[in-house]
């Protein structure tokens, strides 16, 4: 095994790797830009490089001062974790031709999941299922007028080098087509530098699930089961569970067998997901290949009882897969939900700042914290502020659907406004708790999941309260119309000896 590996990332996922090369006795290296000089990953690491300034452009992105740290500190080995540099192929190359293995898939893998379009048809060619569309070269706009009607409505417009939800428009009528693709090209273009788009079928109230893979340099290509990530806000996913209440035994096994063929169709080595849309009546289609560890992997690890990174260190290595396809098994079931430092009522805004207070629940059975901050760090502007995941796992869905909320009562952060509150409601909501969200869900229906403006709260008490007043008031006319008008009892203006007694109104 190697014996010195070093980690081209920061926060949790670089806390999450030195955890596991500790318990294999390997020691760790971590590279850190100028505001990451106090963090977490820096600490625990047994040695340490400080590698550029504050923004990703100068420290984590640069490929080659990672790289340099690595040969200067006698590195074998080099993982990506997961953004930055985990799916650039350069960076694979640079790495490899340093002497240093790479922790990942090989560079010609990563390059053939590069294009949208390209991956579509060479999934398309070795079998696997894809969504009908039209990924050619004549980006005329006729010609995808064309196509467009003949795939037909509602469709989507896609940019064949995008991610992260950008360069997307759904398209539901002929004459709205060529509006949605101006629109779409132009964000293409400032995005990431090029307007060519793909159409596809666009496929109501889908369900995401993806496919954990794995692959070694003998040949050997398995799966781990499925993750379903249908809670979604914008493309972007709020909550991970295993196995997923969707799939049907056959359909699991269908899912697996396809995930397995793309990832041998692309000579595809370590740890990767694929990713499938699927339809209400169970047909998927392929999306793409994340070629690189998922941030919601510890879902897979609880409910198959393994280390990925072990796995993923071990073939790096060379070994091959500790595992064969039949001995593997999905136990219980697994929820993550991730805390971030964000204003989900201001629109997710990004906060920053002193975590003055930060409390989460202890790691138990049942209960996992992965977490790259400590009570006291500092949430910057530059990097995600993910705070931390929370994963739980319990025998059944329900189990671990109570698990998660306990979780999340027992979590508190003081300092930047958090999205714990929504995640609260989000695993009490009933699309979630019966298992029928789909990808879209939240975005139709997020004002359910979000917190009353507080004017609206003090409106609501203060009209209750004058409610109350007024039925008071008339109960007491009603008793005085009925009593002899001579008695001090019939008096009902408050008076009593010891002065006039207050009325408390207490809401819950």
């Amino acid at each position: 095994m190697f014996q010195k590996v070093l980690i081209a990332n920061r926060g949790e996922i670089a806390c999450r790797v030195i955890r596991t090369c500790r318990a294999l006795g390997i020691r760790t290296v971590a590279v850190y830009s100028e505001a990451d000089a106090d963090a977490q990953h820096v600490r625990q690491a047994d040695e340490a490089y400080c590698i550029g300034g504050p923004r990703p452009q100068d420290s984590y992105l640069r490929g080659d001062a990672i790289v340099d740290v690595a040969l200067r500190s006698g590195a074998q080995a080099i993982h990506p974790g997961y953004g930055f540099l985990s799916e650039n192929a350069d960076f694979a190359d640079a790495v490899e031709a340093a002497g240093i293995a790479f922790i990942g898939p090989p560079a010609a893998s990563m390059r053939k999941m590069g294009s949208k379009a390209g991956a579509k048809d060479l999934m398309q060619a070795a079998g696997v299922p894809v969504v009908p569309g039209y990924t050619g070269d004549d980006q005329d706009g006729a010609v995808l007028q064309r196509e467009a009607d003949r795939i037909g409505y509602p469709l989507m417009i896609k940019a064949a080098h995008g991610g992260g939800g950008k360069g997307m428009r759904i398209v539901r009528t002929s004459p709205e087509f060529a509006a949605h693709l101006e629109s779409c090209q132009r964000e293409a273009r400032n995005a990431f530098g090029r307007d060519r788009v793909l159409l596809e079928r666009y496929i109501e109230k889908p369900r995401h699930i993806e496919i954990q893979v794995f692959a070694d340099r003998f040949g050997n290509t398995i799966h781990l089961f499925e993750r379903e990530c249908s809670a979604q806000r914008r493309y972007q996913k709020v909550l991970e569970e295993s196995p997923s209440p969707f799939l049907t035994p056959d359909l699991r096994r269908e899912m697996g067998e396809a995930a397995v063929q793309a990832a041998r169709a692309i000579d595809y080595v370590n740890a990767g997901t694929v990713e499938f849309i699927v339809a209400q009546d169970g047909s998927f289609y392929f999306m793409e290949i994340n070629t690189r560890l998922q941030v919601e992997h510890p879902v897979t690890e609880m409910v198959t009882g393994l280390d990925l990174v072990e796995w993923q260190l071990r073939v790096a290595f060379g070994l091959p897969l500790p595992l064969a396809q039949d001995a593997l098994a999905q136990r219980g079931h697994a929820i993550e939900v991730r805390l971030y430092a964000e204003d989900p009522d201001a629109g997710f805004l990004p906060g920053s700042g002193r975590l003055e207070r930060l409390r989460l629940p202890t790691a138990s059975e049942g209960v996992r914290v992965d977490s790259g901050v400590v009570e006291g760090d500092t949430v910057t502007i530059f990097y995600d502020p993910m705070i931390a995941k929370l994963i739980v796992h319990g025998a059944d869905r329900a189990q671990a659907l109570a698990r998660m909320r306990d979780a999340l009562a027992r979590s508190e952060i003081v300092g930047p406004k958090s999205n714990i509150e929504f995640l609260e409601r989000l695993v009490r909501h009933p699309a979630v708790v019966d298992g029928s969200i789909d990808t879209g869900y939240l975005d139709r229906h997020l004002d359910e999941f979000l917190a009353r403006p507080q004017g609206e709260d003090r409106l609501l008490l203060a009209a209750v309260t004058a409610r109350l007043i007024a039925s008071e008031r008339a109960s007491e006319r009603c008793n005085a119309a009925s009593a002899d008008p001579t008695s001090p009892w019939a008096a009902h203006d408050g008076w009593r000896i010891g002065g006039a007694a207050p009325w408390r109104v207490a809401f819950v």
